[in-house]
């Protein structure tokens, strides 16, 4: 799994690329958790170029959600693909994040 990050208005954008499994969720939080550091509490996620996520990714994504709510910020999704968006309704992620079809509409609305 690859990321970039940038600065922007709302927040930091990260784009995760590759596979969110047992091995690299580890690697998503990190970087999340770096920008929790530094103050920025509203996180922007792009999932286009993410192919796969376990539940071990999502346990991660809950997590790092629910040191965000507490610190009064804000994680946020756009462009996902459809197998991942997939796995986030079954799961019931898309009633506990905004999701968003693309990254211009998720930072439209942040």
């Amino acid at each position: 799994m690859e990321f970039s990050s940038t600065k922007v208005q709302q927040g930091v954008t990260i784009k995760a690329t590759g596979r969110m499994d047992t091995i690299t969720a580890p690697s998503f939080e990190e970087e999340c958790l770096r920008w929790m550091e530094q103050g920025d509490v509203t996180l922007i996620i792009d999932f286009s170029g993410l192919e796969y996520i376990s539940s071990a990714g999502l346990r991660v994504i809950l997590g790092i959600g629910k040191k965000l709510k507490n610190q009064g910020g804000l994680l946020v999704f756009g462009g996902m693909s459809s197998m991942v968006r997939e796995v986030f309704d079954i799961s019931g992620f898309t009633s506990i994040f905004p999701v968003h079809d693309s990254m211009e509409a998720a930072l439209a609305a942040t």
